[in-house]
């Protein structure tokens, strides 16, 4: 389900939105404070973040400006909103970098509405540009790249493609007889320890995200929270 983090001071206004995103089926997590939103968030990737811009710690566009500054979180979509409704507010908002404004008060189906929108079109941009991002693990296939925290991960081949396999199959266990047809193919004649070899390496690799590859006994692995 889409992961959306809601950084809102406002505990009725923070819990409301937390509450419409949860009952149409998406995984809202709300922040009242600034500090260490960034951290937070690039520890449990979202699909897109709801950013109020008074904030009592930090202005929201100041890290609105922090969002697009980091490699990871660049391309996500943000929708400031805000109790300041002039058109100046607005503008900056658009001009330091946000998809999206709304102004309070607001509604909450139109709010829905707008996310549903950016998500649409987010997922389009992926498919363009060939890329896949999931729970903070970024493919880049053209360029045969892997991001995870903001940082470059090096990978083999064989790594690279079993990566990919999982990420392609998220949530589904994937059998090793199939890991070996998509990865080795049918030719390959080894065993399939090397498939748990080739895990391991990649779990180390990916540091925490490792843990995002989890073993399915008797069968082979899975890729998902």
């Amino acid at each position: 389900m889409p992961k959306i983090h809601i950084l809102e001071d406002d505990e009725n206004i923070r819990g409301l939105i937390c509450y419409a995103l949860s009952s149409q089926g998406f995984d809202a997590v709300g922040h009242e404070r600034a500090k260490g939103f960034i951290d937070k968030i690039k520890a449990d990737m979202p699909d897109l973040v709801i950013l109020d811009i008074m904030l009592p710690d930090e202005d929201g566009l100041s890290v609105l400006k922090k969002i697009r500054a980091d490699i990871e979180l660049e391309d996500i979509p943000v929708i400031m909103l805000t109790a300041k409704g002039s058109e100046f507010d607005k503008v900056m908002g658009l001009d330091s970098g946000a998809d999206d404004y709304m102004s309070k008060p607001f509604s909450v189906l139109e709010l829905i509405s707008r996310i549903n929108a950016h998500l649409r079109r987010r997922n389009k941009k992926n498919e363009h540009n060939n890329v896949i991002s999931q729970l903070g693990i970024t493919i880049d296939l053209d360029k045969r790249m892997v991001y995870t925290e903001g940082e470059t991960v090096n990978l083999t081949l064989k790594e690279f493609d079993l990566l990919k396999l999982f990420m392609e199959n998220n949530g589904k266990a994937v059998s090793r007889e199939r890991i070996i047809e998509a990865v080795w193919g049918w030719e390959f004649e080894g065993e399939s320890r090397t498939v748990d070899m080739h895990v391991k390496t990649l779990r180390q690799k990916l540091g925490e995200k490792g843990k995002c590859i989890e073993t399915v006994r008797g069968i082979g692995y899975r890729f998902g929270e």
